[in-house]
């Protein structure tokens, strides 16, 4: 029997001339699962590009070094928070702003952040640090102080609830509990987070 040798050619050649973003959206998703699966320490550009099925070279044009490269892949696949939770409660509004942190923070760019900034030197920690601030924490603070903000105006949280240290409280408590606890955030913890913390904190006096 004759095996044709033209059987996997056109597959092989489409995906050499991908070109443009479809080429580095497939260079930033091979990032992703390179840090998913061997972490910071056992990527390299040259795993990269098999992974997304090209040269080396495409990728050291786009990205010279690796830290650009992760940098570009966590913004990119981060999960955006761009509506604020409207559930016509803010208890109902709170269990819905951790439920989106939890999905960012256990996405797989999320994983693969927190798994660079264990294994990465202290200068490389501040710059992934800086992803997650602008990607996962300060979204999460906007939308907390449009829900804060909107439940003033209802009369459910008291006036003075709208102020740094409140805003603060969900993103802090949810990453240091989940890197000092371990905490996997499920449905349980977060309710407990509400209802034991924010509720009470945010309660108008003598309600």
């Amino acid at each position: 029997m004759v095996t044709s040798r033209w059987t996997a050619a056109p597959a092989q050649t489409a995906s050499l001339r991908r070109r443009g973003a479809v080429l580095e959206r497939a260079i930033l998703d091979a990032a992703l699962e390179q840090l998913s699966t061997v972490g910071w320490n056992g990527l390299t550009m040259e795993g990269v590009a098999a992974g997304a099925q090209t040269g080396k070279a495409a990728v050291y044009r786009r990205w010279p070094s690796k830290e650009d490269l992760v940098v570009d892949a966590l913004q990119a696949g981060l999960p955006r928070f761009d509506e604020v939770p409207d559930l016509g409660c803010v208890r109902e509004d709170l269990l819905q702003l951790c439920r989106q942190a939890r999905e960012a923070m256990f996405s797989r760019p999320g994983l693969a952040l927190r798994s660079v900034i264990h294994e990465c030197d202290s200068s490389q920690a501040d710059r992934f640090g800086g992803v997650i601030l602008e990607g996962v924490v300060e979204p999460t603070v906007k939308l907390l102080r449009a829900i804060i903000n909107r439940g003033i105006e209802r009369g459910e949280v008291r006036s003075d609830a709208a102020n740094g240290y409140v805003f603060d409280a969900i993103p802090a408590m949810m990453m240091y509990r989940t890197k000092m606890c371990a905490s996997e955030w499920s449905e349980r913890d977060i309710e407990e987070l509400v209802d034991q913390l924010m509720v009470p904190l945010l309660r108008p006096q003598g309600a």
